[in-house]
């Protein structure tokens, strides 16, 4: 029996071992020396055979990016494999740890700090310790559109078949790329299928009258107002999209989840886990766990949320709560203090139900991957 609360990191940055990772001859090669900056928001699902898998995102940076005058990014060449670029640090402005930008483009530029790649890891049934690492199933660059990495891994199974979308960062386009697997070991590349900026594409876990539906959430630099009376607050948000195929999307023409006017708590907002069907308070429906920031600084406050949507039509909002099912946990970051370069932020990416409980997986600080069980209680 689970004994509440259950609240944990089970992969941190010591847990990568770099020897093995996709990036290491290339930086060898180039005779530089990268760490792990986080192992964190990863993907979950449950095998066929009772163990669970985490999809880690492995953000791997140089060790000493700014020297000679300039910063530098790591990207992944057709040809020349993982190469070191160098921008004019009088050119960057490096304020936010995780990416730096690129001023004189007339309009906003980026770069990263790190370059992400995908750690299968597999855990127990409780997704409380870790079974296996398996680097010989890594997802890394295969293509220019990924040249910057590979990101914010989320799963699915629909059908009998595991579908993980997956965010594709390149100078061409921030687009969202669709893996498939029969086993959840092995997964093949399906496409592009959203050629917009949009890191939160999440694929509901079952098809609603023969449709596969997604939770997306488009990014732009502005936005219209909404009325001055209104509920909501303009900003990012939840859309809806479905699909005969899981490869050719169709946005809905109503709305997902919106922002509300009443809280900054929420002032931004976008998709976290899968949506599950299950029941909750005796109410049947998609279970949907997004993410809410507060604006704060240069990152904002990341909590995390949740949302029972109609089991036939997902824009309706059958139950919700304002108050966070999850926020950031200062103490058990505390051993890793020394690796922090954030703070208030849990993205949770991942659910599973279990017995009589759910098991949830986060990212802790961009840092380390968060298991958290919460009874059904949690959700009332």
């Amino acid at each position: 029996m689970t004994c509440f609360p259950v609240d944990t990191l089970v992969f941190t940055p010591a847990d990568v071992d770099l020897s093995r990772s996709p990036l290491a001859a290339g930086m060898a090669r180039a005779g530089v020396e990268t760490y792990v900056l986080g192992a964190f928001n990863p993907g979950l699902t449950r095998l066929p055979g009772g163990n669970l898998l985490m999809m880690v995102r492995v953000a791997e940076a140089l060790r000493n990016p700014i020297r000679d005058g300039h910063v530098h990014s790591i990207r992944w060449d057709e040809d020349k494999g993982y190469v070191v670029d160098a921008w004019p640090l009088a050119l960057a402005d490096t304020a936010d740890p995780r990416l730096f930008r690129l001023h004189g483009g007339g309009w906003k530029i980026l770069a990263l700090t790190s370059l992400s790649w995908l750690l299968p890891v597999e855990l127990s049934p409780d997704g409380l310790d870790v079974r296996a690492i398996h680097y010989d199933r890594a997802i890394a660059p295969q293509g220019s559109y990924q040249c910057y990495g590979i990101e914010d891994a989320r799963i699915s199974r629909v059908d009998g078949r595991y579908l993980m979308t997956t965010c594709s960062v390149s100078p061409e386009r921030h687009s969202t790329t669709l893996y498939s697997s029969q086993d959840g070991f092995v997964w093949s590349f399906e496409d592009i299928v959203l050629d917009h900026q949009n890191k939160d594409m999440l694929i509901f876990e079952g098809l609603i009258d023969g449709q596969y539906w997604a939770q997306t959430r488009p990014l732009g630099d502005h936005f219209f107002a909404y009325p001055p009376d209104s509920p909501w607050r303009a900003g990012p948000s939840i859309n809806l999209a479905s699909s005969p195929d899981a490869l050719h999307w169709k946005p809905c023409r109503r709305p997902g989840l919106r922002a509300r006017a009443g809280t900054v708590a929420t002032a931004r907002m976008g998709g976290g886990a899968p949506p599950l069907l299950t029941s909750i308070n005796g109410r049947r429906g998609w279970l949907s766990l997004w993410h809410g920031v507060e604006p704060k600084e240069v990152v904002g406050i990341y909590r995390t949320y949740w949302s029972l949507l109609d089991p036939d039509d997902p824009s309706v909002v059958l139950a919700t709560q304002e108050a966070p099912l999850l926020e950031a946990n200062p103490e058990l970051t505390k051993p890793l203090e020394a690796l922090l370069y954030l703070r208030d932020v849990v993205f949770t990416t991942g659910i599973v139900e279990a017995d009589g409980h759910f098991i949830v997986a986060s990212g802790e600080a961009d840092l380390a991957c968060r298991i958290t069980h919460l009874p059904a209680s949690a959700f009332a």
